[in-house]
């Protein structure tokens, strides 16, 4: 066996139940994303709201989170993953389980997102990825494939468990019932297992390990050109996939699908999710990351060229779905990979932070630019062009990137800092 397989080995064999629980604590931070799409159409009947009110609350949300993003991360950084995730979890079961209680004011509806906004911010990708990459080296791409196939399973989850919930209790109810069953056994699950080795060291005392300290610094960060490429695909990525994501069951029941149906085609995007995941995660450790994540955006184009052509086709709607969830399945993680490869560990929670920001505002309007563009066309055709032109110059700008050179900061570490070299 080589010195890589071995390594591989190594770290599964001592963690592979952080993934997992990451992963759980990655879905929860969608939670009120991927089931938004069946709440559209009780909202519109019971208020007469225009889907770009109703998805008006979602980009509130994300911006108040996307600006916050940074600070979360340095919080990581400073404190350790865990202590942030644990209380995360609780304030968005919370928060979410807020939104049943709409009143029928457009306020008092933008008022409830904002609350929601601050349930998500300890459940950010920041919170699981930084854990994740404190105990994988060599098996990184992997272990960030499962971690944030959390989000597929969000995607193939949560729209079914909210028409479930609508359709047996109404959807005030199907807010808080959904938040608590989900968010309740997270919670315990991580107390149990979710731990990395910042919260590990901190809690016994010790030098935090090498490779945790390894990398440029944030301010270093900032001045590459790296980083703003990333922010670019990061911000595009998400402004595209999630704005067809959200809309995905009202863009089906247009075309005369019923409800049902489409919640269940929408989980095919989930579904496929998990799979661009794990094969993200395979070839990204084998294969440069940039290359696999070009290639990647550019497969929603043919997603898009289905829908345009016949969107009323069940044929082409499984294979639209199937596509779009290969790459919202793989994307986030090739983003993840190249900022520990670029940037290192030293300041990861602040500098993916800032690709956390891109991706939150990317979803804080691509759903609502959707929605506006529905409202004024009478269709999702032009944003599906939109997100074609969009996908390409993300496709483009992480293909430019290169390769990862030796990372190695200006800026030394504090004396107190190095690791002794006597610790594992």
């Amino acid at each position: 066996m080589s010195g890589a397989l071995r390594g591989a080995a190594a770290e599964w064999r001592g963690f592979w139940f952080l993934p997992l629980a990451g992963a759980l604590g990655y879905a929860t931070s969608v939670l009120h994303v991927y089931s938004l799409g069946p709440f559209v159409g009780p909202l519109t009947e019971e208020f007469g709201w225009t889907r770009a009110q109703i998805y008006s609350g979602l980009t509130i949300a994300s911006i108040i989170s996307g600006l916050l993003c940074i600070p979360m991360g340095v919080l990581v950084d400073r404190i350790g993953p865990r202590r942030v995730g644990l209380v995360g979890v609780v304030l968005m079961g919370l928060t979410v389980s807020c939104l049943g209680t709409a009143t029928g004011s457009q306020m008092n509806w933008l008022l409830l997102w904002a609350v929601v906004a601050i349930g998500t911010l300890g459940v950010q990708a920041t919170v699981w990825t930084s854990a994740v990459a404190s105990r994988f080296e060599t098996s990184r791409g992997l272990a960030f494939a499962i971690t944030l196939s959390g989000g597929a399973l969000a995607a193939a989850v949560f729209p079914s468990f909210a028409t479930w919930g609508i359709t047996e209790f109404g959807w005030r109810k199907a807010y808080m019932l959904m938040a608590a069953l989900w968010a309740t056994p997270v919670l315990l699950l991580l107390l149990g297992v979710f731990r990395g080795a910042q919260d590990q060291m901190r809690r016994e005392k010790q030098p935090m390990p090498a490779r945790v300290l390894t990398g440029i610094t944030f301010a270093e960060g900032l001045r590459s050109s790296v980083f703003y490429r990333l922010l670019l695909a990061s911000g595009f990525f998400s402004f595209t996939t999630i704005g067809v994501s959200a809309n995905f069951v009202p863009m089906l029941t247009d075309k005369g699908t019923a409800l049902a149906t489409a919640a269940q085609v929408a989980g095919i995007i989930g579904i496929f999710s998990v799979i661009g995941r794990l094969g993200a995660g395979v070839l990204i450790d084998r294969y440069p990351a940039q290359k696999v994540g070009a290639i990647i955006f550019l497969i929603p184009l043919v997603a898009c060229l289905l829908l345009l052509n016949d969107g009323a086709s069940r044929a082409n709607q499984m294979i639209a779905a199937a596509i779009f969830g290969l790459t919202l399945g793989a994307e986030v993680d090739v983003i993840a990979y190249l900022a520990t490869r670029f940037f290192g560990l030293r300041a990861f929670g602040a500098l993916y932070g800032a690709m956390v920001m891109a991706l939150s505002l990317g979803t804080a309007f691509g759903p609502l630019a959707a929605g506006m563009l529905f409202d004024r066309y009478g269709g999702y055709e032009p944003f599906l062009y939109l997100t074609m032109a969009m996908m390409s110059t993300a496709a483009v700008s992480v293909f430019s990137l290169g390769r990862p050179r030796a990372l190695e900061s200006a800026t030394p570490l504090p004396e107190a800092a190095i690791p002794d070299p006597a610790l594992p």
